[in-house]
Order: C-alpha cells, then structure tokens, then sequence
C-alpha cells in the first residue's frame, strides 16, 4: 500500500502582523442575519458584498487560496465599515476587527493605481490636519459667496470633472461663522464634573457651531469643559481605512494631549472618532509604552449623549416646536452601541415631537472617506435615505456625526429638499438657551 505525503500546507495570503483574526472568522456561521441590513448587499444583492461574503474571502485569503488581486480587493474597498451587521449577528462576530484588519493588510500588499494613491493621500493630507482645513476656509468661503458656486452648479460644468471630484463638491458644507471653542469653558453653578472635548477635525473646521454648542450645554450642565488646543487628529479616517501606521502616531498624541488635561472624561460629538477613541486600547495593545494608557483613556470616552443622561438634568429646557427626524449615525448605533439616549434627550424638549426614519439600520452613504472614494454606491445609498425622510415631512433632520450632516444636506438637495440638518446637540443647546436654530 502507498502512503501519499502530506500536501504541504499553503502560505496565507496576509502577513503575520495582525491577520484577520481566524477566531473571528470561524465564528460566522454563515447565517445569513446580515444580509438585510448590509448596505452594498441591499444594493447589489451579490453574495461576496455582504459581510458573510467578505468573512469567507478572508477565510480563503488567511488559507492561501485566494490572491489579493484587484477583483478580492474591490469587495474590502466597497464596505463601508458600518457595522450593522454586527448589531444583526446573533453569533457575535466581531466584522469590525476583521475589515480594519483586512484593510491595513491590503495597504501594504496592494498596489494601487497611481490616481488613486495619489487621491487616497490628498484626502488623509487634508482631511486628518485640522490646520490645513482651516487654510481651506477662505477659498471656500469665497467660491460659496462670491457666487461661483451657483453658477458653476447652475450650468453644469461639475459634469465636466472627474466624479470624485463632484461628490467632493456636492458635499462641501455651507460654512459658518467661526466659533472656535475656549480651552477652558468654566461650569456654570457648582461644578459637577471636568471633562474633555474631543474636537474632531472636520467638526472643528466646517461644523465649529455643533462643538460650541457642545461646550455650552456641557458648561449649563455643570462640567468644567476642556479642550486641549494641541489635540491632534483621533486618526479614525486612517484606522477604518487601513492606514495603521498613521493611525497609531496619532493615537499616542492624541492621549497625550489628554493626559495633560487631566479629565474625568473625553467627551466625543462625532460618531466615527468617538468608536475610534474607544478602541485605543486594542489599537494599541503591542506597544509597552501606550498599552495601558490606551486602555485608560479609552474607558473615559463617552458620547455627548451618554454623558447627558448619566448626569440629572439642571439647566431648564425651553420649547422647540418642531417636528425632527432622527437619523443613527452608524459608528453610534452600531459600533457604539448608542440608541436610546439620543432620543431620550430630544424628547425631554417640550413641543418636539420626535419621528422615526424607516430602514434605520442602514447606513446614509457617509462612512468617513466612503463618499468620496466610492461615488456612486454613497449616491445611491443617500438618495434612498433622503427618499425615507421626505414623506416624514420633518422640519429638522438630527444626527451624531459629521460625515452623516454633509452626506444627508448633499442627498435631500438632490431630491429637492431644503430640509435642514443639524446635530443633536444643537437642538439641545437652542432648547437651554430658548433662542430657534
């Protein structure tokens, strides 16, 4: 009889710093709980742009039976890192390791096409450096009043580019008056607690109001409120899109600057880098000198909502009668884990009346970089948002997160809305100080 040898196991596709966990992986059973509420699977309805999908790619690629070619890449790159499917799973994988996992892997094995490297950079150049954003104010500012901006959407010459640079267009915020925050905004009355304000970047520079609002409801709450001026990026564009390296440098500056402060909490008004900020810990856990302290600071971070409805209500809330429609931001509902307070907070103002948008679960299209990396599947995403909300016939649209108030404004515009959008916050703080939006 003839013994056949062993055949010799094949090489993974991934390299050995932080695969895909293989745990997480033979945890998916396969069920197919996911599938309604991925958004590239309600899209497209194929198999390998849903989570189960992507978990079995992984598993084959960790097994050395599948390539990273472009064709595996364009599943990765098409998820948008939502996290609705772990809310659906009833098994508990964790998707959200495995697509951060999976991203920083093809980072460093794919090779991009020139033009994309080149946008890829230009956005974490950008988008990741509050002072360089602040240096975009002015042109902006001037293209939106000098009225370019309407004749250039007027006569379609947006038709005329590249599409990625439309949806950078179409996004583009109306900007504010600057309200810069105040390092140190002192709690009014007795002072109940001394909290940290992550200020974000595109919050900081193109939504200033939300995080002044922010210091001010905080402050009428009773928080001393601390907002280190040297606060860098969180790096949570980096992190969901696979850029670790970067991602991890300003992870350590970031606990840094917070550590100076010396806070009870870090309060975070943005949902993406609020789910960022929460997860230092294991970001950081191969490195002996931040380890812990990624841990520590980690458990301080809390959303603006969480941190409202632990403390008893002391500044009086003044009626807003008006009809608002909620919209989960994901990296809130899913990734975070915050549902209920939002809305608990919204309806302790008197005369609101709170309604619910219908496919809640299901992203807007925003997902930090998303819309503007992948064009077409946000506009299709948004569009059908927006066609959620409009037979709501709400007065204000509410959320938690940036990229969701410019991904909404962009897609109710393109159904002929002029529904405005605002963070929760807002509305909180217009109730305290009894003033409209």
């Amino acid at each position: 009889m003839t013994t056949l040898p062993d055949a010799t196991p094949l090489a993974s596709t991934f390299d050995a710093h932080h695969p895909p966990s293989k745990q997480i992986i033979e945890t998916c059973v396969h069920c197919g709980f996911c599938l309604p509420v991925c958004p590239t699977y309600v899209l497209w309805n194929e198999e390998m742009d849903s989570p189960r999908g992507r978990i079995y790619l992984m598993k084959l690629a960790s097994e050395g039976n599948a390539p990273m070619n472009p064709q595996w890449v364009s599943h990765f790159d098409s998820c948008l890192g939502c996290m609705a499917c772990m809310t659906a799973c009833p098994s508990g994988v964790d998707y959200g390791k495995l697509i951060e996992a999976t991203r920083a892997q093809i980072e460093r094995h794919h090779p991009r096409t020139v033009g994309e490297k080149l946008h890829r950079r230009f956005l974490f150049a950008v988008f990741t450096r509050p002072d360089r954003l602040r240096q975009l104010r002015w042109p902006l500012l001037a293209y939106q009043k000098s009225g370019l901006q309407s004749l250039v959407r007027g006569v379609g010459l947006l038709k005329l580019f590249p599409k990625r640079l439309q949806a950078m267009e179409a996004l583009m915020p109306q900007l504010a008056k600057n309200e810069y925050v105040a390092e140190v905004t002192p709690a009014q009355g007795t002072k109940r607690k001394r909290v940290g304000l992550l200020l974000g970047c595109v919050q900081r520079e193109f939504f200033p109001q939300v995080n002044a609002a922010t210091a001010r409801v905080l402050a009428a709450e009773g928080c001393e409120v601390v907002a280190p001026k040297d606060q860098p990026c969180c790096g949570a564009l980096m992190v969901h899109a696979g850029e670790e390296p970067g991602a991890l440098a300003l992870a350590r500056k970031t606990i840094e600057a917070f550590e100076r402060a010396n806070v009870e909490a870090i309060v975070t008004n943005a949902a993406g880098c609020g789910s960022n900020v929460k997860e230092y810990g294991h970001l950081l856990r191969d490195d002996p000198n931040y380890a812990d302290r990624a841990r520590v600071f980690a458990a301080k971070c809390k959303d603006i909502t969480e941190v409202l409805t632990e403390l008893p209500p002391r500044a009086t809330r003044n009626p807003l009668r008006m009809r608002v429609a909620f919209h989960d931001s994901c990296h809130l509902q899913h990734a975070q884990n915050v549902r209920m307070q939002p809305r608990q907070l919204l309806l302790d103002i008197p005369g609101l009346e709170l309604t619910e948008i219908p496919e809640a679960a299901i992203c807007c299209g925003s997902a930090g970089i998303y819309n503007l990396v992948q064009p077409d599947a946000a506009n299709a995403l948004g569009d059908r948002k927006a066609q959620l909300i409009t037979p709501l016939n709400a007065e204000v649209v509410a959320t938690g997160n940036p990229g969701c108030l410019l991904q909404l404004q962009s897609s109710l515009a393109r159904q002929g809305q002029v529904t405005p959008v605002v963070h929760t916050i807002q509305l909180i703080d217009a109730s305290i100080r009894g003033k409209p939006l």
